[in-house]
């Protein structure tokens, strides 16, 4: 069982520590508390914490300085700082140092539960990308496929189990779920891994091009056999075969597949001579077989032939928790493919493509991320990067109460920051990132006294 991720709070006052490490923990999280730095400094010797979340104030150290060690000697760790009210320099400055996030006081929980939660996910996005950097370095051949979650843990049980027996594995999964991933493990699992891997899906072609790509043709077959072929069981010899997509198999060809299956042997078109085969066959359907052999479309006695052993994909849905993994690992590609300096993803895009539904998987999300690493111009993805129908979804999941006016927002957005600087308004422009002319242009359009608070800050 995987252990747990390790978080830490640093603050000079034990109940703010109380509160964090009591919320913290009930989200399933290792927490630990301090109230200075010197001790946290030596735990994370012993044993290094995955996100730190540190006050700018403690009683042996700045939070800054700790934020700087803590960049210097475990890069891997996500701090998140919490920041005063008049603070606001300090935390640009953490941000520039390195930080995931800063937090105004008072502490809201609601708030540091979500950003620990973010910092977690890039914590694992960086480890599921250094993990399948050196799988691929490695050669293992489950490093591409990417997934923490109990049901792809559990795929790759089956496929370790399955992978050294050398019988028929039956394959089945919506489109997209990477069928073809699954079947290229368990042959770079298996004694023939050296031998050759083909690959041939069978939908949308007629008997008669299936049988000659299958199993090759001599000279003089027919019309335009020009020269012998050999087909694409012949030349796996020793390896393995793939069918995708084998509910799409025209039933006299079901017949051939068969007699290969039981007498391990081919014959090409136009030849009199048998060839014996010495191949594994993976099969792969996006269709209920059961139902298909109710229905007369698929044969009864090669469905049992071919699922010897069933290996079920779950849906994307189905593995929501892999969704962060799977982006960053598609950033990672396509970054590298278009040259761009994409680094990562906004986190209020990545809730979107999270809450998503995914009707075409993994494959879906693929391309998502590759239109938007090929588009954007900004370092990480943001909401305007992702589809029209997905931006939606961002409209679609707040009530109705909410979907205001663009000025209301920007009037409420302006008030929150002008309470939370105490009506600073060379600080409130720095933050807002407007003149300080056209701040004070806007509390006039909007009613906003230059005084005292007033009006809602949220």
């Amino acid at each position: 069982m995987e252990k747990p991720w390790r978080l830490a709070v640093l603050d000079d006052e034990p109940l703010v520590c109380k509160r964090l490490t009591r919320a913290l923990t009930k989200d399933g999280y290792d927490v630990e508390s301090f109230l200075s730095a010197a001790p946290f400094l030596q735990a994370m010797q012993r044993d290094p914490f995955h996100v730190v979340i540190t006050d700018l104030r403690l009683p042996d150290m700045n939070g800054l300085s700790v934020l700087t060690k803590i960049k210097e000697r475990w890069a891997g760790t996500e701090v998140i700082v919490i920041t005063g009210y008049g603070s606001v320099e300090n935390a640009v400055t953490a941000m520039k140092a390195g930080a995931y996030h800063y937090v105004s006081k008072p502490v809201r929980l609601a708030e540091i539960r979500h950003l620990a939660r973010g910092a977690v996910e890039k914590v694992a996005m960086r480890r599921e990308n250094e993990r399948l950097r050196e799988a691929l370095r490695g050669g293992d051949p489950l490093g591409r496929i990417v997934g923490k979650s109990r049901v792809v843990q559990d795929v790759f049980a089956l496929i370790r189990k399955v992978a050294p027996l050398d019988c028929t594995v039956l394959i089945e999964g919506q489109s997209g779920t990477g069928k073809e991933l699954v079947a290229r493990a368990i042959h770079g699992l298996s004694p023939r891994a050296p031998r050759p891997f083909v690959s041939f899906n069978c939908g949308g072609f007629t008997e008669e091009l299936i049988t000659s790509e299958l199993f090759g043709y001599e000279k003089g077959a027919f019309t335009g056999a020009t020269a012998t072929k050999v087909g694409l069981m012949e030349s796996a010899v020793g390896g393995t075969v793939f069918l995708d997509e084998i509910g799409e198999m025209p039933l006299p060809m079901q017949v051939k597949l068969l007699h290969v299956l039981q007498e391990k042997r081919i014959l090409r078109v136009g030849g009199t001579r048998p060839i014996a085969l010495d191949i594994r066959i993976l099969a792969a359907t996006n269709k209920d077989l059961k139902q298909e052999v109710l229905a007369g479309r698929f044969r009864e006695d090669l469905f049992y032939r071919l699922n010897v052993v069933r290996i079920p994909l779950p849906t994307l849905a189905e593995r929501r928790d892999d969704i962060p993994l799977l982006v960053a690992h598609f950033i990672g590609k396509y970054r590298t493919l278009f040259g761009k300096p994409v680094e990562g993803i906004h986190p209020q895009a990545l809730e979107i493509l999270k809450n998503h539904n995914f009707p075409g998987n993994v494959r879906e999300l693929e391309n998502i991320i590759e239109r938007a690493v090929a588009l954007t111009e900004k370092p990480q993805i943001g909401v305007d990067d992702l589809p029209e129908d997905l931006r939606q979804l961002e409209v679609d999941a707040y009530p109705a109460e909410e979907l205001l006016p663009l000025e209301e927002v920007e009037k409420r957005h302006i008030l929150r920051v002008l309470n939370k600087t105490g009506y600073n308004k060379n600080l409130a422009a720095q933050i807002l990132e407007m003149p300080r002319t056209t701040l004070w242009r806007k509390m006039k359009k909007y009613g906003i006294r230059s005084g005292a608070p007033s009006g809602p800050s949220n």
